[in-house]
């Protein structure tokens, strides 16, 4: 394991030499999200009865944090060792494909956490908060970072340059997780785009997470959770299987 150990304690060396970029920056923009959108719809928008709305967005934003950032960390990573040339030195060893996975996953759930919580002590302090089923919360934070590191690590493998990179971002990442309930309840939707929501995994995450704090969902927190561990069974089975045949890592 010694070799697993080393891997992972660079990857998170790595995003906390440079914090103010990588954890302060990401928890300023939920706080300008929370001042804004709460400023605006406290008293309009009401989505659960008995919490107000920016009670109602903080864990969106916070879930919000965990899953960028998670995807952030591991696409980050393999995208800057491809182009510097150093991910030769991280091939040479005698890591197998588990070990690279494990260390560059767990390294993404450990700064999308962190952030996360970051994003939660700073917010909180806007709304009264509470905390109905603690351990759903764990869950689906943890699941949830899990699924966008190993994400992030297929994209880093796919991409060959940060454009790639950008555009994987932009247009999937980023409109999975606004269209997936952060800042209202899917069941505020047409029929239609209800049924669209339902296809979207982030949906699932930020509803299980959301329930941890309000006891209420748009969802069962089982069936949501079980939907996440699904696909993240489905992209750990290909992120393996890239590292496995090395695709475009090896030639």
């Amino acid at each position: 394991m010694t070799g697993f150990q080393t891997l992972f304690y660079k990857e998170i060396l790595r995003f906390w030499k440079v914090a103010t970029q990588t954890v302060a920056a990401p928890i300023l923009t939920a706080v300008l999200y929370l001042l804004i959108f709460g400023h605006v719809l406290e008293d309009h928008v009401q989505v659960y009865p008995g919490v107000k709305y920016t009670a109602f967005l903080v864990p969106g934003l916070v879930m919000m944090s965990v899953l960028q950032n998670a995807f952030a960390n591991s696409s980050s990573s393999l995208i800057q060792s491809k182009i510097t040339g150093n991910l030769v030195f991280v091939l040479l060893t005698p890591l197998s494909h588990w070990e690279l996975f494990g260390a560059y996953v767990l390294a993404a759930v450990v700064r999308g956490v962190a952030v996360g919580s970051g994003v939660f002590l700073v917010t909180a302090w806007f709304a009264d908060m509470s905390f109905a089923a603690p351990w759903w919360i764990l869950i689906f934070g943890v699941l949830g970072a899990s699924m966008l590191g190993t994400m992030g690590l297929i994209a880093g493998i796919w991409a060959e340059k940060f454009d790639q990179l950008a555009a994987f971002q932009n247009f999937l990442i980023m409109p999975a997780t606004f269209l997936s309930g952060v800042f209202y309840s899917v069941n505020s939707l047409p029929p239609f785009w209800q049924t669209v929501s339902h296809l979207n995994p982030f949906f699932y995450m930020i509803d299980g997470f959301r329930y941890g704090f309000f006891g209420q969902s748009d969802v069962n927190p089982l069936i949501s959770c079980l939907a996440v561990v699904f696909f993240l069974l489905l992209l750990s089975g290909l992120a393996v299987q890239l590292l496995k045949n090395g695709y475009k890592l090896r030639h």
